[in-house]
């Protein structure tokens, strides 16, 4: 399925989707971990199909991409997808990937050298790939003149190498050549637990569970926010049914709290939240009805 960028204005920020992969492979008994009931499918029918579930095979729509943000001040990118070129024997969808993620950025008007930061919701494999590309046999940063931000915790914790923790080791080879090479060149700076704002109107809020030391990213422009939630949710259903957790979630408890934080606060303010593997313009609104919580999709 061939999709377009979307762009999308908050405040004075452009907000540009940069693709990678539409996945179409999980049905939602996989996905979610909880008390998955097959009826909500047919509840949830006239705004699922056919961009977010196809009822032919009975399988969910998601994506995977970057968010390139350009403002007057910076241009930046929040995750980086899985990368081009990369050994993931073990992850075949993300084995060797060749796709067109670099000329997407230059279609916006922004070469690599021209990004000031990267700033990473946390260390998975498809939120890391492009923060280093093969050059010369070597893994070396993307985005030469940028500063990469990300979790003081998660880079302990995937970067232990004699742990033996099964998250750890599954991640080692993503965090060898896509975190590991920021380092060695010195172009990171470390977000204490606890989050907090690590520059002018942008900051991170620790949202744990899917992740050790996961955290959602908020950027404010004129009053206006935009909420980039990482993997809190990775398919809508989850507004309307946030006790259901993905199978990709470490911590069950903690992930299904701050998935509630999470909506409480795009329902609350409100925010424009942009997701990392919804399908359809992968951006929407987050309202709230009594305990219930509804998604609305914004078109670009």
């Amino acid at each position: 399925m061939k999709r377009t960028n979307n762009v999308f204005h908050v405040g004075d920020l452009t907000i540009t989707r940069l693709d990678e992969l539409t996945l179409t492979g999980t049905a939602p008994e996989v996905l979610f971990v909880g008390d998955w009931q097959p009826a909500a499918l047919e509840q949830h029918r006239h705004w699922l199909s056919p961009q977010n579930f196809d009822f032919a095979s009975g399988k969910l729509i998601q994506s995977t991409h970057s968010w390139l943000v350009q403002s007057p001040n910076f241009t930046l990118l929040v995750d980086t997808a899985s990368g081009n070129d990369k050994e993931r024997p073990n992850k075949p969808i993300f084995h060797h990937l060749q796709t067109d993620f670099l000329a997407q950025l230059e279609r916006a008007g922004v070469t690599p050298e021209s990004v000031d930061y990267v700033l990473l919701t946390h260390l998975h494999v498809d939120h890391v790939g492009w923060n280093t590309r093969l050059l010369d046999g070597k893994w070396q940063p993307t985005f030469p003149n940028a500063t990469y931000f990300f979790s003081q915790t998660e880079a302990e914790f995937y970067g232990d190498s004699e742990s033996d923790n099964p998250a750890v080791v599954g991640n080692r080879q993503v965090f060898a050549d896509s975190v590991q090479p920021i380092i060695d060149a010195g172009q990171f700076q470390l977000v204490p637990a606890g989050g907090g704002e690590v520059l002018e109107g942008i900051r991170f809020t620790p949202t744990p569970g899917h992740s050790i030391d996961h955290m959602s990213i908020s950027i404010e422009s004129q009053g206006e926010e935009a909420f980039f939630a990482g993997d809190l949710l990775h398919h809508p259903l989850q507004v309307y049914y946030p006790e259901l957790n993905s199978m990709y979630c470490d911590f069950e408890g903690i992930a299904r709290a701050s998935r509630l934080w999470a909506l409480h606060h795009a329902a609350n303010k409100p925010v424009t939240w942009f997701s990392t593997h919804f399908a359809d313009s992968s951006v929407g609104r987050v309202t709230q009805r009594g305990n219930d919580f509804q998604w609305t999709f914004l078109q670009a």
